[in-house]
């Protein structure tokens, strides 16, 4: 098992990528904004080292307008997957503004998303705002099971609960 990871980023996963554009478009008249997360390239059974962004991570809270969006900070987790944001400028200018270069610190790639949200309408930036490319890879990301249980399994974990009696829940 290896400690560190390459942090290289090869690029972004098409369902990733579209579905940043779908949201995007769901979100429009108003901006859109996440924050990228990245996988090993090596869980996504690629033969390369390095990371590709494979989720997008919205924080609760988030407020957007059609000439803004703003995240509480405070609620946006300390997290290792981590490599940057994305947002949507509806207007569809594909050039970050000084408000945005001011949130670009965190993370190495940024994408700017705008209307009419389709393959061709983003791009990415570094954390001074210069364009950058990132490829769209064909991989097959990984579900996510947050909740990985059933009802039944609720139902058999009470059941064995309630047959322990009290101090069973101190198992």
């Amino acid at each position: 098992m290896r400690l560190f990871r390459s942090d290289e980023l090869l690029g972004i996963a098409r369902e990733t990528l579209d579905f940043v554009l779908e949201a995007s478009e769901e979100t429009h008249p108003n901006e859109y904004m996440g924050f990228l997360r990245a996988d090993d390239a090596r869980k996504l059974d690629l033969d390369r080292e390095g990371q590709v962004i494979t989720d997008v991570l919205v924080i609760p809270g988030t407020e957007s307008s059609p000439t803004s969006a703003s995240v509480q900070t405070h609620m946006k987790p300390n997290d290792m997957r981590a490599v940057g944001s994305v947002h949507s400028h509806p207007n569809g200018a594909l050039r970050p503004s000084d408000a945005d270069l001011a949130t670009f610190g965190q993370g190495k790639v940024h994408i700017i998303v705008g209307a009419p949200y389709g393959w061709g309408d983003w791009k990415a930036f570094d954390n001074e705002g210069r364009q950058t490319t990132l490829d769209v890879l064909d991989v097959e990301v990984p579900d996510e099971h947050f909740f990985d249980f059933t009802q039944e399994d609720i139902d058999r974990e009470l059941d064995e609960r309630d047959r322990g009696g009290f101090l069973s829940w101190f198992r």
